[in-house]
C-alpha cells in the first residue's frame, strides 16, 4: 500500500515514551511542572462559571488529575497513553476535555484536536497544558554548540516546540470556538546541566524522537555541553537557569448561546465616519 502523502510526520516514538514515563513513575518520578500545572488546571475549571457532568482526561501522566477530578463530576474517563492516537470517545459525549502535558508528544495534534472537538457536546469546553515555545531552549543551545566544536555536526536531541499562535490558529481550524492560548515560563535552576538531565528522566521525557541518534554520546561532548551550559547560562551564583514554557489552550464546541463575530458589512459606522468624527 502506497503511504498517504497527507499523514502527518511520525516524530515520536510513542511506546518508547510510555515506557519512560512508567520507569520514571516505579522510581521517584519528578513532578514538579505536572504538580503546577494540575494546580492551575483546577483553579481554571473553578473560574468557569458552569458545571460539567462527563469529563475526559487524555493522557495525563500518572495519577495527577484523577483525585482533584473524583468528586467534582458526575463521571470522568481517564485515557491512559498508547502508541495509537486514535480515541476511544462517542460523539458528543463530553462536557469537558482535559489534558495535562500529554499533546506535546503527539505526532498528529489536529487530528487528535478534531476528535476532541467531535467528542464534546455543543458548549463543551477543551483545558489542556502541553511544553512548547522556549522549553529548554538553553539544553539545546548548549547540546548544538558542544557537538558542532567536538563531532562537525548536530544530532536531534530536543522535540520541537510548538508555538503559541500555531495553537490558536490549529484550535480555529479544527472548528472550536472562542479559542483561547497563553503561556505560563517557569524557569527552574539546577546546579549542573547533569542535574537537569536527570530531571529529565525523572519525568519520563527524555528524548523520544524517532531520528534521535542511538549510540551513546561521547564523554567529551556531555562534558563540553555542561562547560558551555554554565558558561552561557548560569547565575551569578553559579547555578544554571532552564526554561519551561507551558502553553495553555482552551476552546468550547459551537452553541448558539456563545457569543458572535459580527458579518462582515453588518458594521452601523464605518471607520472612516469616526475617524473624521474625532478630527471634527
Amino acid at each position: 500500500m502506497a503511504p498517504n502523502p497527507n499523514a502527518a510526520p511520525i516524530l515520536f516514538n510513542r511506546a518508547l515514551l510510555r515506557m519512560r514515563q512508567q520507569r520514571a513513575l516505579r522510581g521517584e518520578p519528578a513532578t514538579f511542572l505536572l504538580d503546577r500545572v494540575t494546580e492551575d488546571m483546577e483553579e481554571r475549571l473553578y473560574a468557569v462559571l458552569r458545571d460539567f457532568a462527563d469529563v475526559a482526561d487524555i493522557w495525563t501522566p500518572g495519577e495527577a488529575l484523577r483525585t482533584p477530578s473524583r468528586d467534582r463530576f458526575k463521571s470522568v474517563t481517564h485515557i491512559d497513553l498508547s502508541e495509537q492516537e486514535t480515541l476511544p470517545l462517542q460523539p458528543e459525549s463530553l462536557d469537558l476535555v482535559v489534558s495535562a502535558l500529554a499533546f506535546q508528544f503527539v505526532n498528529d495534534l489536529p487530528g487528535v484536536l478534531a476528535q476532541i472537538r467531535r467528542a464534546l457536546k455543543p458548549d463543551g469546553l477543551l483545558l489542556a497544558a502541553m511544553i512548547g515555545g522556549d522549553t529548554l531552549t538553553e539544553l539545546r543551545q548548549s547540546f548544538a554548540a558542544a557537538e558542532a566544536e567536538l563531532e562537525g555536526g548536530v544530532s536531534p536531541r530536543v522535540a520541537p516546540s510548538a508555538d503559541l499562535r500555531d495553537i490558536g490558529a490549529l484550535l480555529q481550524r479544527v472548528g472550536f470556538a472562542l479559542p483561547v492560548t497563553d503561556v505560563d515560563r517557569v524557569v527552574v535552576r539546577y546546579d549542573s546541566a547533569f542535574a537537569l538531565m536527570q530531571d529529565l528522566r525523572s519525568m519520563g521525557a527524555t528524548n523520544i524522537l524517532i531520528e534521535r541518534r542511538r549510540m551513546p554520546t561521547r564523554r567529551a561532548t556531555m562534558l563540553r555541553m555542561a562547560q558551555l551550559y554554565a558558561e552561557r547560562f548560569a547565575d551569578p551564583d553559579g547555578r544554571i537557569r532552564a526554561t519551561f514554557d507551558v502553553i495553555w489552550l482552551s476552546g468550547w464546541a459551537p452553541h448558539e448561546s456563545q457569543q458572535q463575530p459580527l458579518k462582515p458589512g453588518s458594521a452601523k459606522a464605518s471607520l472612516a465616519e469616526a475617524v473624521k468624527g474625532k478630527r471634527d
